[in-house]
């Protein structure tokens, strides 16, 4: 904590009964990305959990897919 000043963004991850603390200055593009799949895979999970995903049959998929 000593090297964290007033202000400054942090990241807060629980693992398991720690939490880790990380300087958001201090991570670097690969942590940056993943974290943001993460937070995006998070918000696909939840939206499954409403029922709010489409489900389709694979020839349909990879027709939409291909439009991507």
């Amino acid at each position: 904590r000593e090297d964290i000043q007033e202000g400054e963004k942090i990241l807060i991850i629980k693992n398991g009964h720690q939490l880790i603390l990380k300087k958001a200055s201090a991570l670097d593009q690969n942590f940056k990305e993943d974290f943001e799949f993460a937070k995006r895979t998070e918000a696909a999970w939840k939206r499954y959990e409403k029922g709010l995903l489409k489900t389709r049959n694979a020839e349909d998929f990879l027709k939409e897919f291909e439009k991507w």
